[in-house]
């Protein structure tokens, strides 16, 4: 019975992993294509105009959907320190 809790646990935390990071990862990975479309089209081989427009859009995306997930993260940890004395017995 331990092993399938410990299994539902780490399947939750997969997934709560996955709903943190894609409000951030996803605008990120379309403004690399982008600019890596824009780069390839004008021959403009500049490290930085692809690292700062990408750090821009991840400091915003953390500023609008930072508070979410750290509700998110807190919610999944609470529930996780809230089973503990089921386990132990």
């Amino acid at each position: 019975m331990e092993a399938d809790y410990f299994i539902g646990v780490a399947q939750q935390a997969l997934w709560i992993l996955a709903l943190s990071a894609a409000p951030i990862l996803i605008p990120v990975l379309v403004v690399g294509v982008l600019l890596g479309m824009v780069q390839a089209a004008t021959s403009i081989n500049e490290q930085t105009l692809t690292f700062v427009p990408k750090l821009i859009i991840a400091a915003i995306c953390l500023a609008i959907f930072g508070g979410s997930i750290l509700v998110l993260l807190t919610d999944f940890t609470r529930d996780l320190f809230a089973q503990i004395p089921t386990l132990v017995r």
